[in-house]
């Protein structure tokens, strides 16, 4: 059998975090300007289940863990893509910060209905 070649990690020092919030989940996407995935994490994949996966403390604790992941491949610089309206916006951006990572920009693509589909009725409790 001949040897097997080892998998190179790619070097990349700025990327792109896509931050996706929604009323259930946190998920943070780190990649690089191509649109190549380097590494992913969601308040699922941190341990967390059920309604505890909204909280903005489950979405810190994803950036985190995305953050460290980018870190480790020798990510330097990042600018931040925020959608959706989540709990976790503001805690998630502040832990990609304070993972070591210097913010370029931060820009927030949230889409907008234009009288689109009808929205949930209101719980009633």
């Amino acid at each position: 059998m001949s040897k097997q070649k080892k998998k190179q990690k790619k070097s990349v020092t700025v990327g792109i975090a896509n931050i996706k919030t929604t009323f259930n989940n946190t998920i943070v996407t780190i990649s690089d300007f191509l649109g190549n995935t380097l590494c992913w994490a969601s308040s699922g994949s941190s341990g967390f289940k059920g309604a505890r996966k909204n909280t903005p403390f489950a979405a810190q604790s994803a950036a985190r863990n995305a953050a460290l992941k980018a870190v480790e491949l020798g990510m330097e610089k990042i600018e931040i893509v925020i959608k959706g309206r989540g709990n976790g916006r503001e805690t998630s951006v502040r832990a990609l910060k304070s993972a070591g990572l210097n913010i370029i920009s931060i820009e927030d693509k949230t889409s907008v209905a234009h009288n689109g589909c009808r929205p949930p009725k209101k719980r009633r409790l």
